[in-house]
């Protein structure tokens, strides 16, 4: 770990936050959306090729899986992201935010590419795996280095932007599955592996744009490298005049900072149930609530619809297209308001129109009044509202804790959470679909529902307001002098 800056002392006044929250738009936050944000586009092109290869993975002449190991192989990889996050979330507050990057990424790509390299189910299963540990690694340190470095005005929409860009992913693996799961044009056993190759190669990319991004000044500030933390500030500075935006208005030194604080798992304990308990309580809720939901229903359409509707393999890319487009429109058509109308009603408003238009569709599926064509179509609308509410859950619990811990509390929130309601849902309608019909698995779809209202009602009880606040502001660091 590195030695404290000679520069740091007891009671150091920084102005690091108030000179990152007064930059304009430029460049260099492009940089930071494109080569952090592209995380989730990973993310999504993975969940969704696996998803679609879904029947393909059945009929595969080495592995022929059953639907409830596929359904395994789904909680394998959220199994391993869940395990991935807290382990390298610990690393990431404690290392930094930079020097987590290319580790986490290179699980990813090694795993990804192992996974297309598959021999057998158990194989399969391990490598899904370790691929979800790479990508539960990237969470907590990408989306704490994104809310760190993104002006407190724009962090709202910025930050829904980014998580639903999940569904660019979303809607990639969608398009490259059909050609690539048509028995006409690639043979049976080799699709789905080149599907999963291609995530390795998308990596490859971002690894080269990380190469241009600093460490967090936040995080460099907060471990007593002020001196550190201003020369970073001032080469991002260099970079947006260079960009020709005008002279930047002066700041004062807003927040003064003690001597580090030493991060232990009982000060996080602390933190979390005694400090903010409330706000545990809410992170929670949201995240538990949304992982069901879109674990649950995403990781398994692929076999409703060549059960229930008759889609074939090399088809079902199509339908998960439009739904892939509803997911991303979401957070990015409604991020705005969560800055400017608020967090608090925002995100109670779209977890509860999600929950009951869940409702709705899931009755209309067992009635046999929906087609493929029309549920995908009730599914886009679903998770237009759905979406924008999972993205601010991880909003919420990135901005709402202290500067020390938030890596490694996105990792827990987004660990608790999944494994509430995430890790054991693709595998429970995976049982549904293979030993069930119409009337048990639209069980499955009203218990996602009752999560999602549930959760509209908590945020409006514990929500917290922090639009256009500074995250200092919203959470002080546990290092500040108060």
């Amino acid at each position: 770990m590195a030695l404290a800056d000679p520069m740091a002392s007891r009671g150091t006044l920084t102005d690091v936050p108030a000179r990152l929250d007064r930059l304009p738009w430029s460049g260099f936050h492009r940089l930071v959306v494109a080569a952090l944000g592209i995380t989730w586009i990973l993310d999504g092109l993975e969940v969704t090729l696996a998803g679609s290869v879904a029947a393909a993975l059945q009929t595969s002449p080495r592995l022929q899986l059953t639907a409830e190991q596929v359904g395994l192989t789904g909680s394998a990889y959220l199994l391993g992201a869940v395990l991935g996050s807290l382990f390298f979330g610990h690393l990431t507050d404690r290392l930094g935010r930079k020097k987590l990057f290319n580790v986490t990424l290179g699980v990813y790509l090694a795993a990804t590419a192992a996974t297309a390299l598959s021999w057998n189910f158990e194989s399969f299963l391990f490598f899904r795996f370790l691929t979800g540990a790479g990508i539960g690694g990237e969470y907590s340190a990408i989306n704490s280095a994104i809310q760190e470095l993104i002006p407190a005005r724009l962090r709202g929409r910025i930050d829904l932007a980014i998580n639903g860009s999940f569904w660019l992913g979303a809607a990639a693996g969608a398009l490259v599955s059909v050609p690539l799961l048509d028995p006409t044009l690639v043979g049976p056993d080799l699709g789905w592996r080149i599907a999963f190759g291609s995530g390795a190669v998308l990596g490859l990319f971002i690894l080269f744009l990380r190469r241009f991004l600093p460490e967090s000044p936040r995080w460099l500030m907060i471990h007593g490298r002020e001196g550190e933390a201003r020369r970073v500030m001032d080469e991002i500075e260099a970079r947006v005049l260079a960009s020709g935006h005008p002279a930047l208005p002066p700041v004062k030194p807003t927040l003064s900072l003690g001597d580090p604080h030493q991060l232990t798992l009982a000060s996080v304990a602390r933190t979390l149930l005694q400090h903010y308990p409330g706000r545990t309580a809410l992170g929670l809720v949201l995240m538990a609530s949304q992982a069901f939901v879109y674990n649950a229903i995403f990781f398994t359409y692929a076999l409703v619809l060549t059960k229930f509707y008759g889609i074939e393999a090399d088809r079902v890319g199509l339908y998960i297209l439009p739904f892939a487009i509803g997911n991303f429109l979401g957070p990015v058509l409604l991020g705005p308001l969560f800055d400017t109308f608020g967090r608090k009603p925002m995100i109670a408003a779209t977890y509860a129109l999600a929950g009951i238009l869940l409702a709705v569709t899931g009755q209309l599926f067992a009635m046999g009044l929906l087609t493929a064509t029309t549920q995908t179509a009730m599914w886009s609308v679903v998770f237009f509202f759905a979406s924008a509410a999972a993205s601010a859950a991880y909003l919420t619990v990135g901005e709402c804790f202290p500067l020390e811990v938030r890596a490694l509390t996105i990792a827990l929130f987004y660990a608790f959470g999944t494994l509430l309601g995430g890790v054991g849902g693709p595998w429970l309608f995976g049982v549904l679909i293979e030993h069930g019909g119409r009337g048990e698995i639209v069980y499955g779809y009203f218990l996602g529902a009752a999560l999602m209202i549930v959760a509209a009602v908590v945020e409006l009880a514990l929500g917290v307001k922090a639009e256009g606040k500074s995250l200092e502001e919203v959470a002080p660091p546990l290092s500040s002098l108060r």
